[in-house]
């Protein structure tokens, strides 16, 4: 992650956390080490800056559980993203990628799903190119 983007991330969770908690002084905040080098970092990047720039963000969690020593198949839709987002008003979902991890057949057919009806789907490899596509995306979406 460049300065930059790590820079803009912080900033915007320390606008939120003064609105927040405003009887705390500036100083006494604590702000979140952010890194984007595993998938649980990157997502929680991704979702913590989405939702302190007045989009809404969530992490999704395909998952079954795993109950007397054996895996119970989860409820959510299979390939779906690891996040779904609204940004500017429109449906985004974001899928997850570090390093060279791939797209699962199931989840390309989840994107292609979404793309059919109109909703965006991305694959955030980092969070610098993520904060570039979010720029472009938001100003396309205004025009």
């Amino acid at each position: 992650m460049n300065k930059e983007s790590k820079e803009r991330l912080k900033t915007a969770e320390l606008a939120y956390l003064i609105t927040k908690y405003p009887s705390v002084p500036i100083p006494m905040i604590p702000l979140t080490k952010y890194e984007d080098k595993t998938a649980n970092g990157l997502t929680k990047c991704i979702c913590e800056f989405l939702n302190y720039s007045k989009c809404q963000a969530e992490r999704i969690s395909t998952t079954g559980l795993f109950r007397n020593g054996k895996w119970t198949k989860g409820s959510g839709t299979k390939g779906s993203a690891d996040i779904s987002a609204t940004i500017q008003g429109r449906s985004v979902k974001i899928e997850v990628k570090i390093g060279k991890d791939r797209q699962s057949e199931d989840q390309k057919k989840y994107q292609q799903s979404i793309e059919d009806c109109g909703g965006v789907y991305i694959i955030a490899k980092n969070f610098d190119d993520f904060v570039v596509w979010y720029d472009n995306f938001c100003i396309f979406v205004n025009k």
